[in-house]
């Protein structure tokens, strides 16, 4: 461990960072009260009193709990996202985020390098997945069973492949990938994408799915190539072995070492933003709405803190029969979701010509000129890979574990989940949105706080979806709401590991350094119900695109060893 080397013990390096979090959250909350302090100075000459005003304490009750939490979190969310979506000024164009360029950039030249391997070999895709080369994988190195990764009944979460004996059919390897994409990026996030950026952000997101499936096959290559089993037979996978070990033979060994302990610390930050905070606020938010309790007051932390219990009860207690009941009953929730979403199009199917048309002219607007058409991009492309999450490197965290003698077999495997995830699904969502929003119930672009104005009513991320659904089938969003929460809880818990992965690679593999992660954890799903979507969905994007930094550099210094795996894994096919 590299930062083994530098504390004694893993509770005075746990200290280290909490004191380096404080620092940042502190930071930005200084800079916002020096500023307040200015504005008092200036706005009065009178001297300054330290008696409470009994009105402001009145206001300070009456904004409640929630927004208090929320006042707290949204300079920290501002100035994280200020700081990762840092961008290059176009002329007439505004500011184009540097994290999207090398997002995108290095997903297009990837595309190219392996030549469009993520059209080339989607048939090959489907033969793996439906069990064709079982027997070729299944040869080779044995992962034991029951170790340290997030299975369940032997099925690796989030992988698309039916990890049990013998051959499976395309209808489940399919219905794996359904269970294991269909989420809220899938729901929320979408409603979120083309609200701000109009029906042409759908198109971007379309594109961005199909340039992420090779760089999904980059990295989930890699973190199979460059696992880690230990001496109890534990798996540890993940951009943060591969960018150490990888880089290590390439003669770059200290590059190496700070890339992988940069990305572990943004990927125990994405583990709380959008593996956390994200899927509890809008959980609360579905809640809410559901039992028309008001946004003011304390009832986002009080459904926070039910879920953080159940969360905790998982994570903490060890309890895990919540969580293989989770996942299996998510796959009928994300069934559930895709048959009703094609049934409103299927029953709107004269208009669909014209919502496409929509999407493409929306694509390429220019009312706004040059800078409206960048920011239709810049939308479909942050939603795709929030959705997704290639380039990103978490799912190779989860990759990692599986049992196959060829890395590339899981690469490609890997390269369908973007495609089943945003080309297929996210886009069946925005259809459904552009639909319902025909008659214009509100305004493409008008957003405050991640939320549209409808009917005197703010709606926005899973409210908007559950709108749009609702208002074709009556009394869907009660079986909405129950997929949000189970969507939510399931996709909790696997971000919890892939940040507890994080967390170990830092500070060793301790049951302290384990216990404090899953408490930070537990402690962030309150303050994400409590805060505005607004706030939330700054914090999430910015804490999963800093992930991309460290990993798509490593993977282009990378991608040769890729080459070497696809070549071998063809060879072994028949395919080469």
């Amino acid at each position: 461990m590299l930062l083994s080397k530098l504390a004694r013990s893993s509770w005075l390096r746990i200290v280290t960072l909490s004191v380096a979090i404080a620092f940042v959250g502190g930071g930005a909350a200084f800079g916002q009260d020096e500023v307040a302090s200015e504005d008092i100075v200036t706005e009065t000459s009178e001297p300054a009193t330290t008696a409470a005003d009994p009105t402001e304490e009145a206001t300070a009750e009456a904004i409640g709990f929630d927004q208090q939490v929320d006042d707290l979190f949204r300079p920290v969310a501002d100035t994280w996202g200020g700081f990762v979506f840092w961008g290059i000024e176009l002329p007439y164009a505004g500011e184009l985020p540097i994290v999207l360029l090398l997002l995108v950039g290095g997903a297009m030249f990837f595309t190219l390098a392996f030549g469009f391997i993520n059209l080339r070999l989607f048939p090959l895709a489907i033969e793996v997945v439906s069990g064709k080369y079982d027997d070729i994988e299944k040869a080779g190195q044995d992962i034991p069973k029951g170790v340290e990764v997030m299975e369940v009944d032997g099925d690796l979460v989030d992988t698309i492949r039916d990890e049990g004996e013998g051959e499976v059919s395309h209808f489940q390897a399919l219905a794996t990938a359904v269970s294991g994409t269909v989420g809220l990026g899938n729901i929320a996030g979408v409603a979120v994408a083309i609200a701000t950026g109009g029906p042409g952000a759908t198109f971007w997101m379309i594109v961005c799915g199909l340039l992420g499936m090779s760089t999904k096959f980059v990295e989930c290559t890699l973190g199979v190539k460059y696992r880690d089993v230990d001496e109890n037979g534990i798996v540890h996978g993940g951009p943060m072995y591969y960018l150490k070990k990888g880089l290590a033979e390439r003669g770059m060994a200290p590059v190496g070492k700070v890339f992988g302990v940069l990305f572990a610390i943004f990927c125990i930050g994405g583990s709380f933003g959008g593996g956390n905070a994200f899927q509890s606020n809008q959980a609360a938010q579905q809640i809410k709405s559901l039992l028309s309790l008001p946004d003011t007051g304390a009832a986002g932390t009080i459904i926070g803190l039910v879920m953080a219990a159940l969360v905790a009860i998982v994570i903490i207690g060890g309890i895990k029969r919540i969580a293989k009941v989770t996942e299996k009953v998510v796959p009928l929730m994300a069934l559930m979701y895709v048959i009703a979403a094609l049934g409103i199009i299927l029953m709107h199917i004269q208009s669909v010509p014209w919502a496409i048309g929509q999407v493409i002219s929306g694509a390429f607007t220019m009312e706004a000129g040059i800078g409206g058409l960048i920011g239709v991009m810049v939308q479909g492309f942050r939603r795709a890979a929030f959705s997704n999450e290639a380039g990103a490197g978490s799912a190779a965290i989860a990759h990692s574990a599986v049992k196959t003698r060829y890395p590339a077999s899981e690469g490609i495997v890997a390269l369908l989940e973007p495609f089943i995830d945003t080309v297929v699904i996210c886009t069946m969502t925005a259809i459904v949105i552009v639909l319902f929003n025909a008659d214009g119930a509100f305004e493409w672009g008008q957003v405050e706080s991640g939320t549209v104005l409808m009917e005197g009513v703010r709606l926005g991320g899973v409210d908007l979806t559950s709108a749009a659904f609702d208002s074709v089938l009556p009394g869907f969003r009660y079986l909405l709401t129950i997929a949000i929460i189970l969507f939510a809880f399931s996709t909790m818990i696997s971000w919890s590991y892939y940040g507890l992965q994080s967390w170990k690679y830092l500070f060793g593999r301790s049951q302290a350094a384990d216990l404090s992660y899953k408490l930070l954890f537990c402690i962030v799903v309150v303050i994400g119900a409590a805060a505005s979507l607004g706030s939330v969905i700054e914090f999430s994007d910015a804490m999963i695109f800093a992930m991309v930094f460290p990993n798509m550099i490593g993977l282009f210094l990378l991608f040769p060893k890729v080459r070497e795996e696809l070549q071998a894994y063809l060879k072994a096919c028949g395919k080469s």
